[in-house]
């Protein structure tokens, strides 16, 4: 079931588990996001909605709504 813009999750593998279901997690986001790893401290851009850190593989998710603001990025584990 689709929650529209209002869908709440509580990490990042919530977010990547339902953007993945819905077939985003390849979608471009429009402008990439400038990101830093919680878990390396390294910088990468962040282009689809699924992305992974370069350096560690930590993978963050993000729903298409909230793909403008980084804050709504949550990390959903090495390699998830």
């Amino acid at each position: 079931m689709h929650d529209g813009c209002s869908g709440s999750f509580v990490d990042g593998k919530e977010i990547a588990d339902k953007v993945r279901m819905m077939g985003y997690h390849d979608m471009l986001i429009q402008t990439p996001l400038d990101m830093v790893c919680a878990n390396c401290n390294g910088s990468f851009k962040m282009e689809t909605m699924v992305s992974h850190c370069p350096l560690c593989d930590m993978v963050y998710a993000v729903t298409p709504c909230h793909a403008n603001n980084p804050q709504s990025v949550l990390p959903a584990g090495i390699g998830y």
